[in-house]
């Protein structure tokens, strides 16, 4: 088997096996290290009704914990990402400057790059994989990769944005 294949084996044991999503977001995880490299790792969910995301997986909990929700209405990343559905790949911190509001925390984790999937299904984006690094990392070939990791996170984000929308129509 080549690199390439035992990383798509990895991927589908994940999500074969039990304690999910914890279990394929960490598979997720190790495999975009191994094959993009990353500082930070996030993986959001999007709630298209208050059109916020919300962090569900974080390589650095301590810095971007679990929970933590990002307003994206009337955004050029929203837009971008969110409605177009459309990778966004900043190769320099200017970039990230203008549209990222945690901006100084990335700067102070020495982030200049960034990389941003949309896990879309059925023509919406449901949620996002979140690679950072330092400037002029990310090359289209990662945006590929991503897309191929991000497809294995559709039905755990699915799943994930059902029960929101089900916690949403309780209140």
């Amino acid at each position: 088997m080549t690199f390439f294949e035992l990383n798509i084996d990895a991927l589908v044991h994940a999500a074969r096996a039990d304690q999910q999503p914890s279990r394929l977001f960490s598979a997720a995880e190790a495999i975009a290290e191994q094959v993009i490299g990353f500082r930070l790792f996030t993986i959001m969910l999007f709630d298209s009704q208050r059109f916020e995301v919300q962090r569900l997986h974080s390589s650095m909990p301590a810095v971007y914990p679990l929970g933590g929700r990002k307003k994206k209405a009337a955004t050029p990343w929203g837009e971008h990402v969110l409605m177009q559905r459309k990778v966004y790949r900043a190769e320099r911190f200017d970039e990230i400057l203008m549209m990222f509001d945690d901006h100084e925390t990335l700067r102070s984790l020495n982030i200049g790059s960034m990389l941003n999937i949309p896990i879309a299904y059925d023509g919406k984006c449901i949620g996002t994989m979140n690679l950072s690094h330092e400037e002029g990392w990310f090359t289209p070939d990662h945006e590929r990769l991503g897309l191929l990791i991000g497809a294995f996170l559709v039905a755990p984000l699915m799943q994930l944005q059902q029960q929101s929308d089900c916690d949403l129509t309780k209140k």
